[in-house]
């Protein structure tokens, strides 16, 4: 992939660094001894990093840090993720609604696949792909950290703006 040395600056935000304090707590306790999380136990919060609208919640282990993760993502209807990529590999599974993902340096809806619930996608490293929703979706995240996210478009960070 060819891109200019804007398009390669990483971006410093990381997910599990703006989520609330009392979730991340939680999640790190669970990888030390056996625990459960029930679906309404579990406490959204906004994600910095991604547009406006989305919802976030780590559930195991610390995104910023080295090391395993497990995060729920809440999207809403009509929402839209730019161009971008991750430093590691990202596995998405959805768990309600459907998202529509799509590889590639420009955002096109006609070229995306809806994954639907109990879907998995798996995109390789530093591999550029853009998302989008009809309906509200919820997605589970594993990854290994640190995470983070790139936008393709600098003017699509929601952190510059």
């Amino acid at each position: 992939m060819t891109t200019s040395s804007s398009l390669r600056t990483v971006a410093t935000g990381l997910l599990g660094a703006t989520l609330l304090a009392g979730v991340t707590a939680i999640a790190t306790a669970q990888t030390d001894h056996h625990g459960l999380t029930q679906a309404d136990q579990i406490s959204w919060g906004p994600v910095p990093t991604l547009p406006a609208g989305a919802q976030g919640a780590v559930l195991e282990g610390q995104p910023s840090a080295a090391g395993p993760f497990t995060m729920r993502l809440k999207f809403p209807a009509n929402y839209r993720i730019p161009p971008h990529w991750h430093p590691a590999v990202e596995r998405v599974t959805v768990l309600s609604g459907a998202l529509y993902m799509g590889m590639g340096e420009k955002f096109d809806a006609g070229a995306s696949q809806a994954l639907k619930v109990g879907g998995l996608a798996i995109m390789p490293a530093r591999s550029p792909h853009f998302a989008w929703t009809r309906d509200e979706t919820v997605v589970q995240l594993h990854g290994t950290g640190p995470w983070g996210i790139t936008y393709l478009n600098p003017d699509e960070d929601p952190r510059k703006q």
